[in-house]
């Protein structure tokens, strides 16, 4: 789900607060593989280059930077 919601992002150059709000789900549940850390750091990159733009308010830690310690 999350390389999808990635996937997305990429197409729009736009991360929205709904699709934020999925990814922090589902990794609170982790139900996510290996494949979803991989597009989230991607799109993680992309948002700190400038790439794409987050919805959310700057304050908000990105999802990835709060789970860095995540093991699949």
């Amino acid at each position: 789900m999350i390389e999808a919601l990635v996937k997305s992002a990429f197409q729009n150059r736009c991360l929205s607060v709904e699709s934020e709000g999925l990814i922090r789900q589902v990794l609170a549940m982790k139900g996510y593989r290996a494949e979803d850390l991989d597009a989230l750091q991607r799109l993680c990159d992309a948002v700190n280059n400038g790439q794409i733009q987050r919805e959310a308010p700057r304050h908000l830690d990105m999802p990835l930077q709060r789970q860095e310690s995540l093991n699949v």
